[in-house]
């Protein structure tokens, strides 16, 4: 078993797709007085599960980017704003919630080759 597999890669990148979808819901907060501000969104799962999908994941994993995108679906307000705080606040606690159980996954995986060297548990 290679010590960077494909699991340990995709487990890298969702946890850098997750960074960059809180970076852009957080952005969107900011700017929730903004007139005319359109919220932005990282969907770094379907970004990812196109490339485990694909031909050759592991090259498709490694040239991954999560690129922010204009939500052109959200509803603007009378001042063109397209944020919605409660739906954000939603979204950046489920977000934090993905971020947390991939860290756990990462730092069991790594707990496991550990013992597997001969460390402690």
């Amino acid at each position: 078993m290679d010590l960077f597999d494909r699991t340990q890669i995709a487990l890298e990148q969702a946890l850098a797709g997750a960074s960059a979808r809180q970076q852009a819901l957080a952005h969107n907060l900011a700017n929730a007085n903004t007139p005319g501000f359109r919220r932005s969104d990282v969907d770094f799962h379907a970004t990812l599960a196109s490339a485990l999908e694909s031909g050759a994941p592991d090259s498709a994993l490694g040239r991954l980017s999560f690129e922010r995108a204009i939500d052109s679906n959200a509803p603007a307000r009378a001042d063109g704003n397209t944020v919605d705080v409660d739906k954000e606040m939603s979204t950046l606690t489920e977000n934090s919630l993905d971020y947390q159980a991939l860290v756990t996954i990462a730092h069991a995986r790594l707990k496991m080759l550990g013992m597997a060297i001969g460390g402690r548990s």
